[in-house]
């Protein structure tokens, strides 16, 4: 399932999205560990630092609680092909 623009509300540089964001981040060993909850801002600038991929699962209200890839919700892959312009876009 694709989550597009207007699935999401208001962020305020990309103009939609706002929720409490968790993403899956490898722990110790390689153990998944759930990282948030994270503001909107706070998502884009992991996002901006490279802490966020396209792979990563994320998940918010308005993923409706399910860990979706990063790269299916719209404003987010937005932001980081806009801080990742010569990366190849990822195959979903």
């Amino acid at each position: 399932m694709r989550y597009y623009l207007d699935d999401l509300l208001e962020i305020p540089e990309l103009g939609l999205m706002s929720a409490d964001w968790y993403y899956m981040s490898s722990g110790w060993f390689h153990k998944a560990k759930r990282v948030g909850p994270l503001t909107d801002q706070d998502l884009l600038e992991r996002i901006d630092r490279g802490k966020i991929q396209p792979e990563t699962l994320v998940q918010s209200h308005k993923t409706r609680k399910r860990w979706v890839p990063m790269s299916t919700v719209g404003p987010a892959m937005a932001r980081w092909r806009k801080a990742n312009p010569d990366a190849d876009p990822p195959s979903v």
